[in-house]
């Protein structure tokens, strides 16, 4: 029984490729991350690399929180 390794091979050179863009790419953002901490140093951040380093966490208050802190209102009349 012979297997097909041709086919495999393009594949297989494709998955690594792919692997070689996410570290240069994840190499670079922690670079500009570095350089971020520098002070009055701009460095600029395209939107998936603002997204991958957290620039867009949500941290805001629920609208249940929100109202739950107005209980400063009560009693005003």
């Amino acid at each position: 029984m012979t297997t097909n390794n041709e086919g495999n091979n393009g594949l297989n050179d494709d998955i690594k490729m792919a692997i070689d863009r996410e570290a240069d790419a994840s190499e670079a953002l922690n670079e500009k991350l570095r350089d971020a901490q520098i002070p009055g140093f701009e460095v600029e951040f395209d939107p998936d690399e603002a997204e991958k380093a957290g620039a867009f966490e949500e941290d805001a208050l629920s609208e249940a929180d929100a109202l739950e802190s107005c209980t400063d209102w009560v009693g005003l009349d």
